[in-house]
């Protein structure tokens, strides 16, 4: 089994059995020095990630409306993880629901270290306070210039 590991596996400090692979904005992440050991203890590999699984992450997260709120680390991940599960069995490792949501919609199995597993896969969208109106994105509504909240599309 392959797992691919956000920051939150070595901040929490959980033990897993398998080939640990992460990315280096993930090692980039992880400041304290407990997080760095454990780290290392885990014999964890750390890969660039590929620029083609890149675009295919960054399309699907546009697509679910999770865009806004992945960081480059996050589509990093979701890219690696993308990658592996082409080819092997493969678990993202995350407490994030931004990455979790992307990633089902990706086919990638995901497994929370501190948290509790995304119960629904969602979709977003863009809704107006101001004049009720629904959009597929935007900060401001482009009739009544309401700023716009992000909410579950239904």
């Amino acid at each position: 089994m392959i797992y691919i590991a956000d920051s939150s596996l070595f901040i929490i400090g959980k033990r897993i059995e398998g080939n640990i692979i992460t990315v280096p904005s993930v090692v980039d992440e992880i400041r304290d020095e407990r997080s760095r050991t454990i780290l290392e203890l885990m014999n964890v590999r750390i890969e660039p990630v590929l620029q083609s699984f890149i675009r295919e992450v960054t399309t699907k997260a546009r697509a679910n409306r999770d865009s806004e709120e992945l960081s480059k680390t996050d589509i990093d991940l979701l890219a690696k993880a993308l990658e592996y599960t082409r080819n092997e069995e493969t678990t993202l490792i995350s407490d994030d629901y931004a990455v979790q949501n992307t990633a089902i919609h990706l086919g990638i199995k995901v497994m929370p270290v501190g948290q509790k597993k995304i119960r629904d896969v969602l979709l977003w969208e863009k809704f107006c306070i101001g004049c009720k109106r629904r959009f597929p994105k935007g900060e401001d509504c482009p009739v009544c210039g309401t700023p716009l909240k992000k909410m579950r599309k239904k």
